[in-house]
């Protein structure tokens, strides 16, 4: 999983009501028969059980079809290909390359209807993974890696202070409790 956060972001937190536990129908599992569901502050009310798979998400709704979300997931199931071979420390450091791409993925008529006028003087900006435009933009991003074992690492790379010279990287290492 990979993933970051933009400034200037509404922040909002949601507490998946007790009644999700009990969602009817097939339910997407891992091996261990945990469900995944995605769950945010649009779009649909109750929580969406994914099916196993690759997904994208921006600062939108899952899957919107943007094309530097589409970009952005090439890169991440190419570097997941490539991935088998490496050391942890070069994935992760691949998959953060992914997250900072800052290649203008345009034309996207659907950024630029979703954005209107707001977004057209940074578009070329806005239209990349990466997003670097004064006073919004990418701050955060996190890599977590499980293993076939739950070994988790999750690593996060942080701007220091608003200030695009100075990142911070933090990475925990833990096991999941069966």
């Amino acid at each position: 999983m990979a993933g970051h956060q933009h400034t200037w972001q509404a922040g909002s937190t949601h507490q998946l009501p007790a009644a999700a536990a009990g969602l009817a129908g097939p339910r997407a599992s891992t091996a261990k028969g945990d469900v995944i569901c995605y769950y945010g502050n649009r779009g649909e009310p109750d929580p969406i059980v994914l099916t196993p798979g690759t997904y994208g998400l921006s600062n939108a709704l899952l899957e919107t079809p943007w094309r530097k979300l589409c970009f952005g997931k090439q890169l991440f199931l190419e570097a997941v290909e490539r991935s088998q071979a490496l050391p942890k420390d070069v994935l992760i450091a691949n998959l953060l390359d992914v997250l900072n791409n800052e290649e203008a993925q345009l034309p996207d008529p659907a950024i630029e209807d979703q954005g209107g006028e707001y977004v057209q003087p940074v578009l070329s900006k806005y239209a990349a993974v990466c997003v670097r435009c004064p006073g919004y933009g990418t701050r955060t991003n996190t890599i977590i890696l499980v293993d076939a074992d739950g070994h988790v690492t999750f690593t996060e790379r942080s701007m220091m202070d608003k200030d695009l010279s100075r990142w911070e990287t933090r990475t925990y290492e833990f096991t999941l409790q069966n």
